[in-house]
């Protein structure tokens, strides 16, 4: 178990490094945030075969990573409307 918290920490920073910090914490949330979408919905991991740990039927279709993007934020703006109502 250690050696998946450190590898994921490692992946953590290596994505956070070249942003030099934030300017509020607003902008450390919405890194987070998109970040763990990221990890868990969109890229492939090597222990799991080159597959995405949470796999959305609705993804799989999609030719490349921006469709795929684009199509997860959709689908949590829906998901955050029908909680609303």
């Amino acid at each position: 178990m250690k050696q998946i918290i450190e590898r994921f920490h490692r992946t953590f920073k290596g994505n956070y490094r070249p942003t030099h910090g934030f300017g509020a914490e607003e902008g450390s949330v919405s890194f987070v945030t998109l970040f763990v979408a990221y990890f868990n919905f969109l890229r492939p991991h090597g222990a799991l075969e080159s597959r995405v740990p949470v796999v959305l039927p609705e993804l799989d279709s999609l030719p490349h990573m921006p469709a795929r993007w684009g199509k997860l934020i959709a689908m949590a703006q829906d998901f955050l409307e029908q909680q609303a109502v």
